[in-house]
């Protein structure tokens, strides 16, 4: 890849991830990264092209993740890891986890299939483990990784992080 599409790149994320998708034109886009905008629709077609572009490494990185903790065989493991999951993200990563729930709040939502992914996996873990109302379960936690993410990632309070996490884990993991 060269310097300047990836210069492309990285102001893309910065201005979609701190300004919003909407909130941002190819235009402001060129001129953070220094280069024309007609390089931006050589490179990438248009600016949703552009965004694909953007999140195409985040994406993978994630499927990985997914992939691997769904491998694991214990349940309570599973559990464990996504729940720690909004904690083990790399500062360096930040801006990729609030463009992606910016883009949620914007009806854009490219959590879906992963979050799908992530409450097959609960699901499976919490009926190895005998819950009751497996669907239900699966909800509160990830309706709980919705606001760690925002602690971790947003409010980047490690104290109240680790403590949100302690709480959760004695609600699930024994």
């Amino acid at each position: 890849m060269t310097n300047k599409k990836q210069s492309i790149l990285d102001s893309a994320l910065y201005l979609f991830a701190y300004k919003g998708y909407n909130g941002v034109s190819t235009n402001t886009i060129a001129k953070h990264a220094g280069v024309s905008e007609g390089l931006i629709f050589k490179h990438f077609k248009d600016k949703k092209g552009l965004l694909n572009q953007t999140l195409t490494q985040w994406k993978l990185d994630f499927n990985q993740i997914l992939e691997d903790i769904g491998n694991i065989e214990s349940p309570q493991i599973r559990i464990q890891r996504i729940m720690e999951l909004p904690f083990s993200i790399p500062e360096i990563q930040f801006p990729y986890w609030q463009l992606v729930y910016a883009l949620k709040w914007q009806n854009l939502d490219l959590m879906h299939n992963h979050a799908t992914s992530m409450k097959i996996i609960l699901i499976e873990a919490l009926q190895a483990l005998r819950y009751p109302d497996t669907n239900t379960e699966a909800e509160l936690i990830l309706s709980y990784f919705d606001g760690f993410i925002s602690s971790a990632v947003l409010k980047k309070d490690s104290s109240l992080s680790k403590n949100l996490l302690k709480a959760l884990q004695k609600k699930y993991i024994q």
